[in-house]
């Protein structure tokens, strides 16, 4: 469990940039998504892009600086903070499956902002609906066993993510940071839920999901940091470069961090190898419906376009409905 101790802590969404009209969607909104159109929509939704684009030299040289950082993950991870020091101790207490609430109480309460974590997510609409609780969880004990081992863990490791960097920088990562960052809760989300159908481990796919997008926001960073102020990098070589740099990243520090290979295989796999396992499938698959979902709910097309839904089984168009705002 020594990688857990390194993972991410937590910050607040805010800063959104202004919703991209249904008006600006593109005309083959009428066709099934691409990844390679997914990404470039996205990029452009965060980085709130106009139309001025940056010069070429600019672009290849935030590409150059990025895959330095990949070829160097320690940089790369230097631009991230590390969690509380309860993170490690919490996470061995729920890999025993005989744990005793009692005992996960007591060390959560050594964490003030843990506990109040924990009350919120029992409080929430859809648990209390789920199994008919009382109005208001009061107790500690009640809470962790109302969320379960599972629900425990996930909350654990929402938590050592949040947020993925520092928000004293640039204005550009203040504002794009803590929407990449609902987004890899949706996509930790999605794959977990898609995961049993695909035979891959629910827990995993999701720490796959919440760590996928590390080494995005460290490139929003450095493009913070070297575009110039009237023009953007935003040509479409430019995005599919970021991405697959990005992802290399992400698996870099993912591995310096000493995740399990089945979590670091599958960010290097997904949307990338046709023959990826299915671990590295369900993390694709999150990734493309967290990626919709927030296109959607900006208002860039309908939640029921074609765009989204064309090629979605039942089971994944269930799972995107859950990504809602209001459903989760």
């Amino acid at each position: 469990m020594g990688w857990i101790g390194k993972l991410l802590n937590g910050g607040d969404e805010k800063d959104k940039p202004a919703p991209v009209t249904a008006a600006a969607a593109p005309e083959a909104t009428r066709q099934p998504a691409t990844i390679t159109d997914i990404d470039a929509m996205y990029y452009r939704w965060l980085a709130a892009a106009g139309s001025a684009q940056a010069p070429a030299e600019t672009e290849q040289q935030i590409l150059d600086e990025l895959a330095r950082l990949a070829r160097e993950p320690i940089a790369g991870a230097a631009l991230v903070p590390r969690i509380p020091a309860i993170i490690p101790q919490l996470m061995r207490t729920l890999q025993d499956e005989n744990m005793s609430a009692a005992k996960l109480s007591a060390q959560l309460a050594q964490d003030v902002l843990l506990v109040a974590e924990v009350y919120r997510e029992a409080n929430r609409p859809c648990y209390q609906s789920r199994y008919n609780a009382s109005p208001s969880i009061n107790n500690m004990e009640g809470a962790i066993m109302l969320l379960g081992q599972n629900g425990m863990r996930m909350l654990l490791a929402r938590v050592a993510f949040r947020p993925i960097v520092s928000m004293q920088s640039g204005g550009l990562t203040v504002r794009t940071a803590p929407l990449i960052w609902r987004q890899s809760e949706k996509c930790a989300l999605a794959a977990s839920l898609v995961a049993p159908t695909m035979h891959a481990n629910a827990f995993d796919a999701y720490l796959a999901g919440l760590m996928a997008n590390v080494g995005l926001v460290v490139a929003f960073r450095l493009i913070d940091q070297m575009h110039g102020p009237d023009a953007f990098p935003q040509s479409d070589a430019f995005i599919a470069q970021v991405f697959a740099q990005a992802r290399i990243l992400s698996v870099r520090i993912a591995e310096l961090w000493e995740f399990p290979q089945s979590v670091t295989r599958a960010i290097g796999q997904a949307g990338v190898d046709a023959d990826a396992d299915p671990q590295a499938q369900a993390l694709a698959l999150g990734e493309r419906l967290s990626k919709l979902r927030m296109l959607a709910d900006s208002g860039h097309f309908p939640a029921d376009d074609p765009f989204v839904t064309t090629g979605l089984g039942k089971s994944e168009l269930l799972a995107f409905g859950k990504l809602a705002d209001d459903e989760e």
